[in-house]
């Protein structure tokens, strides 16, 4: 299945991207095209030029389910031209990424979350004479789903949703969900909030949302942990988005994509501007295109505005990075992570994303991280 979306906006800023899509559940068909050789002699293939030279064996890599069907897509091209050479994604959560990242036993992890101070000082004993660095692929917007039977257009702000999470706000009929919603019958039942149950890069952003937008009623660090009392766990986005599909009076957080697929409605954010603001990917483009490089070095970790009150921009994003070390990778690994990553980034990998429904990294942006990625050792 794929769903697409149009995206009338071009970013241009260094930071922007260019949002074309909600990430979708179903990981979409691709053509199988039969390998070629490149003038060098590089083994490729003649839709995605995949240069294979120096890819061997098996590289495992885990980390964020956000990405997971992006991975799924690039991991069946590259695999059906590079012959010989397995790729594994394991789609866990970013947390246990970074832990198996910082452990040695995967080439390379995927996190909704750019590295922590300590996660990089971590990584030094395992990147030999380097550390772990944040090399952005993939955005997209975070959706609040819901499930309340009867109430099928929902508006909430930072404050009230950060009270809802944070088990303040109980019922549907509060009056600071009824102020924002005027003239909507709301049902006298109690708030089921979903949170996720492992360690995840989704959480640290919304965390780092609602700390920016509602710090009085949510005095949380962002963490990868969830971090507020009360509510219910599930494992997974799928895990979060299947329970409140499944139960009425629910509330979660997860990639709209898994609200898309299972038909789950999703709040509007009422954010200051004219209008309450829906969760899409061009909403998001909108928020994201004001996004910079604040990492130092190799590392291309991003910073994101999620105070804005820019009309039509969805606040509540995230970007997936691939964490790999810029010195000291694993010799028997470094090839084939350099060969991968190299494709995933290039312009026929990030095409995939937008005719999929991802949300592709712009070129300014792209061209550091192959540049990167090019000089890994």
């Amino acid at each position: 299945m794929k769903l697409q979306r149009k995206n009338g906006l071009r970013a241009t800023a260094l930071g922007a991207l260019a949002v074309t899509g909600a990430l979708v559940l179903t990981a979409c068909g691709s053509d199988n095209n039969a390998g070629g050789t490149g003038g060098t002699g590089e083994k490729t293939n003649a839709a995605t030029n995949i240069k294979c030279d120096g890819a061997k064996g098996k590289l495992l890599a885990s980390g964020s389910s956000a990405q997971k069907n992006a991975m799924d897509l690039w991991v069946k091209n590259y695999m059906a031209t590079c012959s010989g050479v397995e790729v594994n994604y394991k789609a866990s959560s970013s947390g246990e990424g970074i832990i198996a990242f910082n452990q040695g036993t995967v080439g390379f992890a995927g996190s909704d979350s750019a590295l922590k101070p300590e996660e990089v000082a971590e990584s030094k004993k395992v990147c030999k004479s380097g550390q772990g660095i944040n090399l952005p692929m993939v955005g997209g917007p975070i959706a609040i789903g819901y499930n309340l039977q009867g109430v099928d257009n929902l508006t909430l702000d930072a404050p009230t949703l950060a009270k809802i999470f944070n088990g303040k706000i109980k019922k549907w009929n509060d009056p600071a969900i009824a102020q924002l919603n005027k003239g909507a019958t709301l049902p006298d039942k109690a708030i089921q909030a979903f949170h996720r149950s492992e360690d995840s890069g989704t959480t640290a952003n919304l965390g780092k949302y609602l700390a920016a937008t509602a710090k009085a009623d949510w005095p949380y660090e962002p963490e990868k942990k969830w971090p507020a009392p009360g509510g219910q766990a599930a494992s997974g986005s799928s895990g979060v988005a299947a329970q409140v599909k499944q139960v009425d009076g629910a509330i979660g957080y997860f990639e709209l994509s898994y609200a898309s697929s299972q038909s789950i409605p999703t709040v509007k954010i009422n954010t200051g501007a004219a209008a309450p603001v829906e969760a899409s990917s061009e909403n998001a483009s909108k928020a994201i295109a004001a996004a910079k490089i604040k990492g130092t070095g190799k590392d291309l970790a991003l910073g994101l505005d999620y105070t804005t009150k820019a009309e039509g921009a969805y606040p509540l994003v995230l970007v997936t990075y691939e964490v790999v070390c810029d010195n000291g990778n694993k010799a028997d690994t470094l090839g084939t992570v350099k060969s991968f990553l190299t494709y995933t980034a290039s312009e026929e990998g990030q095409k995939i994303l937008a005719d999929a429904g991802y949300a592709p990294i712009p070129a300014e942006i792209n061209s550091k991280v192959r540049e990167t990625i090019a000089g890994l050792k």
